[in-house]
C-alpha cells in the first residue's frame, strides 16, 4: 500500500481547540480584582501554549503517517514542510508589523520549530520520547537563565535579535517548544487513541504534573529579582514539565472521550465537543483571524493602549466556535489551512487504516 498521512483524532483537535481558548482567556481577559481570579487566568497563559506545541506535535505525528511513518518521499514531505514553515513565518512578522497585536505571535516561532524538526520527524516513537523529555527537563532552565546573562543580553542587542528571540529569549522560544513537540510525535508513532498507549500518557502526565507543580510552590516566583538565577531556571524547568503533564491529561481525556469510550459516549460527547473540535481542526485560521480582531479592539482607556474586556473574550470563544463549526460542516477544510496545503503541494488520499489511527 502506497504510504499515507495517518487520519485525524478528534479528541487531539478537541485539545487544540481547548489551546485556543486558552490562548483567547490569556490575551484579552481584564485585569482579575483578586491574586486567586489573576492566578487562575495566569494558568491560561502558559498551559495552553504548551497543549497547543503538544498537539503541533501530534499533528506532524499524523502527516508523517503516524504509527506507519512513510519511507518513500520523504525528502517530499520534508520540502512540504519547510515551504509551509517558511509561509507561517513570513505570516507572523505581516501580521506583527501591520496589526500591531498587543500580544505575542506564535505563527513566526512555530514555523521555526518547524524547520528544527524536519531532521527529526522520523525518529523512533521511544527516541522521540526520550529526547523531548529529556530537553524538557533542561532547555525551560537554559531559556530562563538567559534572560539573566548581561552578555546574552547586550549580543541580543547587538545581534540578530529576532534570531535569539525565536531560538531563546522570546515569549515562546524554540529550544522549549520543540521538546515538547517531539513528546507528541513520539505519541503519535505509538498510536495516540490506542487504548493500551492512551491511559499511560495519561498517567505520566499525572504522575508528572504531581511533583513538578507542587515543587514550583518552593521555589522562587518569576517576580522574585532576588533569587539566585539557577532556582529560576529550576522553577522553569519544574513549571514546563508540569504544564506538559497537564497537556498529556487533556489530550487523554479528550481522546477517551470521543474516541475510546462507549458509543453513547463518544457520540455525546463528539456533539458536545463539535465547536471546540472543529476550531482546533482549522488553528491556522482560527489563530490569525483572533489577531486581526484584537488588532481592531484597542483602544486608549486611562492613557494606556489595551484591548482587555469581557465582551471581547466571550464574543472570541463563541464566535470562534461557531465559526469554525460551521464552516468545517459546510466547507470543510479551514481557509487558512486550504491555502497552505495548495502552497506546499500537498495531496492527500484517504487513508486505508482505522479511523482511530492505529493497526489492531
Amino acid at each position: 500500500m502506497r504510504d499515507l498521512p495517518a487520519p485525524r483524532v478528534d479528541g487531539i483537535d478537541a485539545a487544540r481547540g481547548l489551546a485556543l481558548i486558552g490562548m483567547f482567556i490569556a490575551h484579552v481577559a481584564p485585569v482579575a480584582a483578586t491574586p486567586e481570579a489573576a492566578e487562575l487566568i495566569a494558568i491560561a497563559d502558559e498551559r495552553p501554549r504548551l497543549l497547543f506545541a503538544l498537539t503541533a506535535g501530534f499533528g506532524l505525528g499524523f502527516l508523517t503517517g503516524g504509527i506507519h511513518p512513510v519511507t518513500e518521499g520523504r525528502g517530499v514531505l520534508r520540502r512540504q514542510l519547510t515551504v509551509r514553515a517558511v509561509i507561517l513565518i513570513a505570516l507572523g512578522l505581516v501580521i506583527a508589523a501591520t496589526l500591531h497585536p498587543l500580544v505575542f505571535i506564535i505563527l513566526d516561532v512555530y514555523g521555526v520549530a518547524f524547520v528544527v524538526m524536519l531532521p527529526l520527524l522520523f525518529l523512533p516513537a521511544r527516541a522521540a520520547l526520550a529526547v523531548g523529555a529529556g530537553l524538557l527537563a533542561v532547555t525551560p532552565g537554559v531559556a530562563t537563565a538567559a534572560q539573566y546573562s548581561p552578555e546574552l543580553m547586550t549580543a541580543k542587542q547587538e545581534g540578530p535579535r529576532l534570531l535569539y528571540d525565536w531560538l531563546l529569549t522570546g515569549a515562546y522560544p524554540v529550544i522549549v517548544w520543540v521538546p515538547v513537540m517531539l513528546i507528541g510525535l513520539g505519541l503519535a508513532r505509538l498510536g495516540a487513541a490506542n487504548p493500551r498507549v492512551v491511559p499511560c500518557y495519561a498517567l505520566a502526565g499525572v504522575l508528572t504534573a504531581v511533583v513538578m507543580l507542587p515543587l514550583t510552590r518552593l521555589l522562587p516566583a518569576e517576580a522574585d529579582a532576588t533569587a539566585p538565577p539557577a532556582e529560576h531556571a529550576v522553577a522553569a524547568s519544574a513549571l514546563a514539565l508540569g504544564n506538559v503533564g497537564i497537556g498529556l491529561v487533556v489530550v487523554a481525556v479528550m481522546v477517551t472521550l470521543t474516541t475510546l469510550a462507549r458509543p453513547a459516549v463518544t457520540r455525546i460527547a463528539g456533539a458536545v465537543l463539535s465547536p471546540v473540535t472543529a476550531m482546533g481542526a482549522m488553528p491556522l485560521t482560527v489563530y490569525t483571524l483572533h489577531l486581526v480582531v484584537i488588532s481592531g479592539a484597542k483602544r486608549v482607556e486611562d492613557g494606556f493602549v489595551t484591548d482587555d474586556s469581557w465582551g471581547l473574550t466571550i464574543g472570541l470563544i463563541v464566535g470562534g466556535m461557531v465559526f469554525a463549526w460551521l464552516w468545517r460542516r459546510y466547507l470543510g477544510r479551514g481557509p487558512l489551512e486550504r491555502m497552505l496545503r495548495a502552497a506546499s503541494r500537498r495531496g492527500r488520499r484517504t487513508p486505508e487504516v482505522p479511523a482511530d489511527g492505529y493497526s489492531r
